[in-house]
C-alpha cells in the first residue's frame, strides 16, 4: 500500500525518556542544547533567570553552586523532571570573567588573554524529582593565540563574544583564536559530556549512546 508522501514527524521535544524520565535543560545556549542532543534524544529547554553571581568561596565550589541554584530556581516548572544546569567561567589570575557587557569589554578581556593560558570552568549540577543533586567542576586549560588588535576589535565588534564568558568561542573564526585546549574541548565550549553523562546517570535518565568529552 502506497504512503500519505509525508516525511515522518520528529520526536516531540518535550517526549520522555523510555525509562519515563524527562530531562530539562535550565540553558537557552543553543551551544549546550547541540551538545546535550549528543548524549540525549529527548529534553525540553526552560532557561533559568538566576543572575549569574558567584558566592565567595573556591571558584570550583562556587560555579558548581551557581549551577545548583540555576537547576532548583527552574525545577518547580517541571516538577516531576530531572533538571540539568551549568554555568561556564573563564578564569585568569584567579579572577572569573563573565560575558561582556559591550564589544570595548570582549576587546578589553581579550587582550588580557592573549598570548596567555587560562582555566574554562565549568558547574554543573543535576537536580530529580525528589530534589537529590549532583553537582561537578570541569577545568580545562585554553591558550589564546597572539591575535593581532585588529582582528580582536573586528570579533568584538561582530557582536559574537558577547553572550560567551570570556568574550569568546573556542569554535570562533574557525579556531583561530586558540591555540592549545588541554582537557575536555566540550567543556570549553560550554557543557562538558563526559561529566554531564555521568550525573544524569546518576540520576537515572538513560543515555542515546556513549560519549568522551
Amino acid at each position: 500500500m502506497g504512503g500519505s508522501g509525508r516525511p515522518p514527524r520528529p520526536p516531540s521535544p518535550s517526549a520522555a525518556d523510555p525509562d519515563g524520565t524527562r530531562l530539562v535543560l535550565a540553558s537557552a545556549s543553543p551551544r549546550r542544547r547541540e551538545l546535550l542532543g549528543r548524549l540525549v534524544t529527548d529534553f525540553t529547554v526552560i532557561p533559568s533567570a538566576v543572575e549569574e553571581r558567584l558566592e565567595p568561596g573556591p571558584l570550583t565550589e562556587a560555579i558548581a553552586r551557581l549551577a545548583e541554584v540555576k537547576a532548583r530556581t527552574v525545577a518547580p516548572s517541571a516538577p516531576a523532571a530531572v533538571i540539568l544546569a551549568a554555568d561556564t567561567m573563564v578564569v585568569i589570575d584567579g579572577e572569573a570573567l563573565g560575558k561582556p557587557a559591550d564589544p570595548a569589554e570582549a576587546v578589553a578581556m581579550l587582550r588580557r588573554l592573549r598570548g596567555r593560558a587560562h582555566e574554562v570552568m565549568t558547574g554543573l549540577a543535576v537536580i530529580d524529582a525528589q530534589g537529590r543533586a549532583w553537582t561537578a567542576t570541569e577545568v580545562s586549560r585554553v591558550v589564546i593565540a597572539r591575535c593581532p588588535d585588529a582582528l580582536i576589535e573586528r570579533y568584538a565588534a561582530s557582536g559574537a563574544p558577547l553572550d560567551k564568558a570570556g568574550g569568546y568561542a573556542v569554535q570562533d573564526l574557525d579556531g583561530v583564536l586558540v591555540d592549545a585546549v588541554v582537557g575536555s574541548y566540550t567543556n570549553v565550549i560550554g557543557l562538558p559530556l563526559g561529566s554531564t553523562a555521568r550525573l544524569l546517570a546518576s540520576a537515572g535518565v538513560r543515555l542515546s549512546v556513549p560519549t568522551s568529552s
